[in-house]
């Protein structure tokens, strides 16, 4: 590194000298550009790492991805912001402040939560509004709420804080958290937990659903996912100006600023290994470059399966792999009103008949249920630029089966459940919902496969059950080839933003640890 190169980087707001001295011509690749690929890169960038991330898709995301059509701005998801220390952090390594970039503002209410009986909840951290939504559907349950509190707390310090960003190595590493995990009951399911503490029906859904948004079954996923509830008290739910998108392009623009190197619309074909090494990386252009370290931000499966196809460890790991339970995919309705409706928070959960029910139609049966839960996102409450003038913005998002489990024709099925869906919100919410349609689109299981490489098409990758969890989940840094590492959902902690930003901490820990030891 010549001097102008070092006086650049030892800025004010540039990286650290002693750092920048510490991997001087260190080479990293990230591939793939979703929350973790970019939380990682920048992590690795700041520290002095030349970075390179390769992008397959024609724009960064990964599954932020964003389409602009008719005026509309429609994110892919995801859309519901927590925790923003953890994307703070991305900025404040080289003194940078992420207002420079990315403007948050708040969401309130946090959801709102509607049953077919007519039933509104109103979900949020002011604590006297919410325990008197808790009253209206029984004012018992108040003092069990706050007991159910307590203990998300509890699992929030153990799930979170003291696990969320750290490397799962070996056994050993989970033994060590077994016990305070153990002492929650982490076994028992979130549903469970939740009934323990709160009576109403109602309640308990609204209490257990957040871990749909990470892919989990209620009924199944560990009662350490609790600690959601902690996260979004504390942190609140935001929103990005301009869409999640914007988030996304904001973290491109703070790794460009620090001399990263992105690749778009290029997808990587092979990580080429030598022995325990990965050596290059190889993309459909011919593009083909040496590296001292991989981290792959793709699909778990298409990591190994694919991108490793040469390497006796690839085949080793896809087999491994397929023997695991993934979560289930989505089907999405995209679609632009005429109208503004002010009535419609911005985050709506419209449950359905069933519970347990319909979640074992989506987990366990691989079927197209009749009834089915709505998420709906309307942005333009927030934020109407998202939308021409006097228009708005929607999704409309149903968990599906995933390809394995339901293997059905959705160039078929898809204008049906599409058609199901919208007729749903005129039933609910939106009576002229269908004449006032300006413009829409709907995204599949098979479009999360075809786009995302996404395994079955799930769209959170391996299901965040207990028993694949921290060590049992996909390792941070791989065990065989020790310069290939891992980051997002399908690793340690798990899904949402604030799980592969966690994810990338605790990889960006490894590889910078393993670049200087190879000094």
């Amino acid at each position: 590194m010549n001097a102008d190169a070092k006086l650049n980087l030892a800025g004010t707001k540039g990286v650290n000298p002693a750092l920048a001295e510490r991997y001087e011509g260190r080479t990293a690749c990230v591939i793939g550009s979703g929350f973790g690929g970019m939380a990682l890169a920048i992590r690795l960038q700041s520290a002095g790492i030349a970075t390179t991330v390769i992008e397959s898709r024609d724009k960064p995301g990964g599954r932020a991805y964003f389409w602009e059509k008719d005026g509309f701005t429609f994110d892919a998801g995801p859309t519901v912001i927590t925790d923003p220390p953890c994307l703070e952090e991305l900025w404040a390594l080289t003194g940078h402040d992420i207002a420079e970039d990315v403007e948050l503002m708040k969401v309130m209410p946090f959801y709102r939560l509607n049953w077919p009986d007519g039933t509104n909840f109103d979900y949020s951290n002011d604590e006297e509004q919410l325990n008197a939504e808790i009253a209206k559907l029984n004012p018992a349950d108040v003092a069990g709420y706050a007991r159910f509190l307590e203990y998300s707390e509890r699992v929030y310090r153990e799930g979170y804080l003291k696990l969320g960003t750290k490397p799962f190595l070996d056994f050993k590493s989970m033994l060590k958290a077994a016990p305070a995990l153990i002492k929650e009951q982490a076994w028992r399911s979130v549903y469970g937990m939740v009934s323990s503490y709160v009576e109403n029906e109602k309640l308990r859904e609204a209490l257990s659903f957040h871990t749909l948004l990470v892919g989990g079954n209620p009924m199944n996923t560990s009662s350490i996912y609790a600690l959601i509830h902690k996260l979004e008290k504390d942190g609140g739910v935001w929103w990005a100006r301009g869409g999640t998108n914007r988030l996304i392009a904001g973290m491109v623009r703070h790794f460009e600023r620090l001399g990263g190197t992105m690749r778009v619309g290029d997808p990587v074909v092979q990580v080429h290994t030598l022995g325990t090494k990965a050596t290059e990386v190889e993309t459909k252009s011919g593009f083909r470059q040496r590296f001292d370290a991989v981290a792959s931000n793709a699909d778990i499966m298409h990591s190994y399966k694919d991108l490793m196809s040469n390497s006796p460890r690839g085949k080793q790991m896809a087999k491994s792999l397929g023997r695991k339970s993934f979560s289930p995919s989505l089907f999405v309705v995209h679609f632009g009103l005429e109208g503004t409706w002010p009535g419609i928070p911005h985050h709506m959960i419209l449950f359905a008949k069933r519970y347990k029910g319909l979640l074992d139609d989506i987990y366990k049966n691989g079927v197209v249920p009749e009834d089915f839960a709505i998420y709906l996102h309307h942005p333009t409450v927030t934020d109407p630029s998202m939308a021409p003038e006097g228009k708005s913005t929607f999704y409309a998002l149903v968990p599906v089966s995933h390809m394995g489990k339901m293997p059905l024709d959705w160039d078929e099925v898809g204008p049906k459940l599409e058609k199901m869906i919208l007729d749903e919100l005129e039933r609910r919410l939106i009576p002229d919902i269908h004449s006032r349609i300006v413009t829409k689109f709907s995204y599949a299981p098979k479009d999360f496969k075809a786009d995302l490489n996404a395994h079955m098409g799930s769209a959170f990758s391996l299901e965040p059950v207990l028993w694949q969890s921290a060590w049992l989940r996909g390792h941070n840094r791989d065990d065989v080839i020790d310069n290939y590492y891992l980051v997002g959902a399908g690793t340690h902690p798990g899904a949402g933003i604030p799980g592969v930003v966690g994810s990338a901490k605790a990889t960006a820990g490894l590889m910078l640890e393993d670049l200087a030891k190879a000094q």
